[in-house]
């Protein structure tokens, strides 16, 4: 915030511009920029990322409530984690913010990549209203779209929660005031809510696209790159903890 509308409104287009917008050259290259030379910017400057990392977080959380466009989800949620890192590098913890960053690197990838599978496999629907049934149609998909949809919710045991754990650990014992801590609270139990909603929206919901018979056609270049990513997105936090 305030900058950051343009990110979910690109995100709404089509797959490759899109997976342009979210490479690392133009999302998480200012977290690391941030990482590099927050010790040079004083005090205030700091509080002041501190506090619009935590406005940004809680933003992107409310919208990822009330969105159906299963893209701006999903970028809406990367919102929502970039604001977590930011948040943390205010308070002085660069390490945790760069290791949460390649943790979210990990299973948000994985993420894109079923999304846009089953955008691809459906012409092109990104309305998270017409891609229910897929834990029928595609289970290997549906699996690992979970698996991500878990580490972004930080379950024990899978990799986001070795990251998000220590941030919010971090963030309890360095302060930052009880208002921010409840705001703070709040936008995480956002993250469980709009990922149970893609869950239940996409693997339990049965009113899917005409046509989701599709959806079980899984060539080896959307099958391999999901299984190793699912694979880390598993064990990727416990083997770099």
């Amino acid at each position: 915030m305030p900058f950051s509308a343009w990110l979910p409104a690109a995100m709404a287009a089509p797959t490759p511009v899109s997976a342009l917008v979210h490479s690392s050259t133009l999302v998480t290259a200012g977290v690391y920029l941030l990482i590099r030379v927050s010790p040079l910017l004083g005090e205030t400057i700091n509080y002041l990322i501190f506090v619009l990392s935590l406005i940004t977080m809680f933003m992107a959380g409310v919208g990822a409530i009330f969105e159906n466009d299963v893209k701006k989800i999903i970028a809406l949620s990367t919102l929502s984690q970039l604001g977590l890192m930011i948040r943390i590098i205010g308070l002085g913890g660069y390490v945790l913010a760069f290791y949460h960053l390649v943790i979210h690197a990990i299973f948000k990838s994985l993420m894109f990549l079923c999304a846009g599978f089953l955008i691809h496999q459906i012409s092109g629907f990104q309305d998270i209203r017409i891609l229910g049934g897929i834990s029928i149609y595609c289970p290997m998909v549906c699996f690992c779209l979970n698996v991500s949809n878990f580490s972004l919710c930080g379950l024990p045991f899978m990799s986001g929660f070795y990251s998000k754990d220590l941030i919010i650990d971090n963030i309890t014992f360095l302060g930052g005031g009880f208002g921010g801590y409840f705001i703070f609270i709040i936008s995480c139990g956002l993250t469980v809510a709009y990922s149970f909603k893609m869950f239940r929206m996409l693997c339990i919901e049965m009113v899917g696209y005409k046509s989701c018979e599709n959806l079980g056609d899984l060539g080896n270049n959307i099958l391999v790159p999901i299984i190793f990513l699912g694979t880390f997105g598993i064990l990727g936090g416990s083997l770099t903890f």
